[in-house]
């Protein structure tokens, strides 16, 4: 069964290799760049510099503390994260997004943030990657289909960024949308297709500014690949792994709980809230153990889900009160 939240047992050295630090090193010399505080070779200015997964980035290694930012649990190796992947843009098959998120372009890029805000507006991809210092956290990703991965991402608290926006009184729910063009997502010309694009997620307000709850611009130390949703994620990690939205273009602060695609596409079987629950089984299969992978078909790492993927006493208390077999 995964530990919880213990003392590192694995140095950060390990998780980002002293060669990522001296290539970075020798890349900000080399360019003459003045670092922004939280990233080296991304200052503002400097987005023709940005290349998906793999421009390093500088960050806070994972806080120690009680919060959850960090398992102890073996990181999933880099190349098994990389090509396992749900990102239904690009192809249903576990492979398909490796093979062909390549083709879509990610900088430039911007995201828009409206709604119930006081001060809408529009951030580009060097005002992120400059502007919020970023910081480590070592993660549980559970997927619905029971499989999950340990990854380290590279991010910042959404909070930070709602709050630059000033959320209106009205503000209940946050939603967030992802990329898309046609032309460059396969996946999305596909007729056998039953999700309707663009993809869709939200969040209640308190849920959008947990500490735990991150945009991630990286994992493993580098800039996201595509198929992690280059170059900006969402990352709820005690919600299952559809909840984490890639690609985010747009933030939207509503009043009323916003349409979500897969609750859209399947409401029976994907609820707007998406807790990780053992206690709550799929429709078509159970939720209380987890293939973790890497893992084979003979031997696959089966081992016990655990309630909110394990941070249940850190989010427990957003949902006090809830039937959570009725809001699943």
């Amino acid at each position: 069964m995964p530990g919880r939240f213990k003392v590192p047992g694995i140095p950060s050295s390990e998780i980002t290799p002293e060669s990522v630090y001296l290539r970075r090193r020798q890349f900000i010399q080399a360019a003459g760049a003045i670092a922004a505080p939280g990233v080296l070779g991304l200052s503002a200015g400097a987005s023709a510099a940005y290349v998906p997964g793999e421009t390093a980035l500088e960050y806070a290694p994972a806080a120690k503390g009680p919060l959850g930012y960090y398992t102890d649990e073996a990181l999933t190796p880099r190349r098994d994260a990389a090509s396992y992947n749900n990102f239904y843009e690009f192809g249903t098959g576990k492979t398909d997004p490796a093979a062909y998120a390549h083709e879509m372009t990610v900088d430039p890029w911007s995201i828009e943030v409206d709604g119930e805000v006081a001060k809408p507006g529009k951030l580009h991809l060097e005002d992120i990657l400059s502007r919020y210092p970023l910081e480590e956290r070592i993660y549980r990703l559970r997927c619905v289909e029971a499989w999950s991965m340990v990854i380290p991402w590279v991010g910042f608290p959404l909070s930070a960024l709602l709050a630059e926006f000033q959320p209106t009184s009205k503000a209940r729910y946050v939603a967030f949308r992802t990329l898309y063009r046609k032309g460059e997502m396969r996946g999305t010309r596909s007729f056998t297709s039953s999700l309707d694009w663009p993809y869709r997620e939200g969040l209640r307000l308190d849920e959008a500014m947990h500490p735990l709850t991150l945009l991630a611009v990286g994992n493993y130390g580098k800039t996201l690949p595509n198929q992690h949703g280059a170059p900006l994620r969402l990352v709820v990690p005690w919600k299952y792994g559809y909840k984490s939205i890639k690609s985010i273009v747009r933030i939207t602060l509503t009043e009323k709980q916003p349409a979500t695609s897969w609750n859209m596409s399947q409401p029976r079987e994907y609820g707007f809230y998406s807790n990780v629950n053992p206690n709550v089984d799929h429709p078509r299969w159970s939720q209380k153990h987890e293939r973790r992978l890497p893992g084979s078909l003979f031997k696959p790492n089966r081992i016990e889900t655990l309630m909110f993927n394990g941070y249940e006493e850190q989010v427990a208390s957003l949902y006090a009160g809830m039937d959570l077999k009725k809001h699943y």
